[in-house]
């Protein structure tokens, strides 16, 4: 009987808690490329929260609990005049910021969104700035450099999609460990919110993927960062940890969820992630199709006035492409749409564009459609998987070629890489602008749009802008909801 007493003697945390608690107290970041790049992402994720504001679909999960509820001292919702708590307002800023699949990406074994991060960060560091801590956007951008490596490094690796959980996991990681710093926990308690991490219940994968397909995949990142930003001011009033959360035997979360198998890591954590992000500029569209939108626009010209002649549409892609995003059959909802390589394809041919409006239930009733995906043919690429794969390329490559009836055809548009790629930087930097601007101006007034470009890029004035200030030049747009 004695071999089935268990041993209760607790070890040291683990050390992958350990390695992040170290990079969270001790790492200085010293990369310019770095806070000049997490500006931009500031930037970009302000403006895809501010233009999901204009669908109700977002903007009817948004605001406080309880109606007309305002928290004294609260953290401001941009767009709106919603004041709420800390862990709402990290739910209301994160599931703008993600809900029309328009922010920054990252792309390894398991994908996701770092500036998913932000929902959190800036509704704590709101918070803390009208209290007692004034912190100024250095700090934000610094913990947002911090929670992207942190996100990014973990998903270098390890495929979380593969065992069927979903990869805002990694927010909540990533969240919880800069919250926790920004709220000046101590070192065990920095890793007593770690371990609860892994502890809490994970989001399973299936509303990203057919038959279930919905609009959870939207509002998925702001529960997690919101989780994150719980689970670390439980941990600042002192709540326990769990030392061994991820590798105690039968009931750790190695066992339980990852199929017994430990994290892997090929890189230490630095500001790789964050010098290394991919924007969406022109298309709100799931990554791996983005070239693949690219290819199309350029050959709409082509095919517009030729559409009844078309006879097949041959697309080459990437093995993640196909795994995540290729789909038949019908299409029941935008979130639906907007992870369908061929619909995505078919806009981009039909009209030279794609836009958040496309996925919505006017757009997708156009016939012609569904008729150019019946007609398309998806093939893996190996080169293309294989260069998707290495670090020392991270490409997205799609290729489209059209052939008529009768044999003819267009040439072969092969894109390699995408608009917001690093190699692709100074090209896209422009339009990244014009992008905020225009995302910016379906809420606030032209002159307060001049003033936050202005200040944006003013680098030296915008790091040391006091949080509380830029979160209240955000406030009070037109048409803003009021509690």
């Amino acid at each position: 009987m004695d071999s089935f007493v268990e041993k209760n003697f607790r070890s040291a945390f683990d050390k992958e808690l350990i390695s992040i608690v170290d990079y969270v107290l001790n790492f200085k970041i010293e990369s310019e490329e770095a806070y000049e790049t997490a500006g931009l992402c500031l930037l970009d994720s302000l403006g895809c929260g501010i233009l999901a504001l204009n669908y109700p679909a977002c903007t009817k999960l948004l605001g406080p609990v309880v109606p007309e509820t305002i928290v004294p001292q609260g953290v401001r919702v941009p767009g709106t005049n919603y004041v709420l708590d800390p862990q709402l307002a990290a739910f209301n800023i994160g599931t703008m910021i993600r809900w029309l699949d328009f922010n920054d990406t990252w792309l390894a074994s398991e994908w996701g969104h770092p500036s998913d991060n932000l929902g959190g960060i800036l509704a704590i560091s709101d918070f803390l700035s009208q209290r007692q801590k004034k912190l100024v956007i250095r700090d934000v951008l610094s913990a947002l450099i911090k929670a992207y490596e942190i996100q990014g490094i973990f998903a270098l690796e390890n495929s979380f999609n593969r065992v069927g959980l979903d990869h805002v996991i990694l927010v909540k990681l990533a969240t919880t460990a800069v919250v926790a710093q920004l709220l000046e926990c101590n070192r065990e308690q920095i890793l007593n919110a770690l371990s609860l991490v892994f502890v809490d219940g994970q989001s399973l994968r299936t509303y990203r993927h057919a038959p279930n397909t919905g609009t959870r995949k939207s509002w998925a990142a702001g529960d997690a960062t919101c989780r994150g930003v719980f689970l670390a001011m439980l941990a600042k009033k002192g709540e326990m940890g769990y030392p061994s959360a991820l590798t105690a035997k039968t009931w750790g979360f190695y066992d339980v969820l990852f199929q017994g198998n430990p994290f892997q890591f090929s890189r230490d954590f630095n500001s790789y992630v964050m010098e290394n992000i991919l924007f969406k500029i022109k298309f709100p569209a799931e990554f791996h199709a983005q070239t693949a939108v690219e290819a199309a626009i350029q050959l709409h010209p082509q095919v517009i006035t030729r559409l009844n002649e078309i006879q097949e549409i041959i697309i080459q892609t990437h093995e993640s492409a196909i795994r995540i995003i290729s789909k038949q059959g019908p299409l029941y909802n935008p979130a639906d749409r907007d992870h369908c390589l061929q619909y995505m394809v078919a806009v981009a041919l039909l009209k030279g564009d794609l836009k958040a409006e496309d996925y919505e239930e006017l757009a997708s009733a156009d016939p012609r459609i569904d008729v150019l995906r019946e007609k398309m043919k998806i093939q893996e690429n190996k080169q293309f998987t294989q260069d998707y794969l290495n670090p020392e390329k991270r490409s997205i490559a799609n290729a489209i070629q059209i052939i008529f009836k009768g044999g003819s055809s267009t040439e072969n548009i092969t894109v390699m890489y995408p608009l917001g790629h690093r190699r692709r930087r100074a090209e896209g930097l422009p339009l990244l602008l014009k992008k905020f601007e225009k995302n910016m101006l379906t809420r606030f007034p032209l002159t307060r749009v001049e003033r936050l470009m202005a200040l944006f890029l003013d680098t030296e004035r915008f790091l040391e802008m006091p949080v509380r200030e830029l979160m209240a030049s955000l406030t009070h747009a037109k048409g803003a909801s009021k509690n």
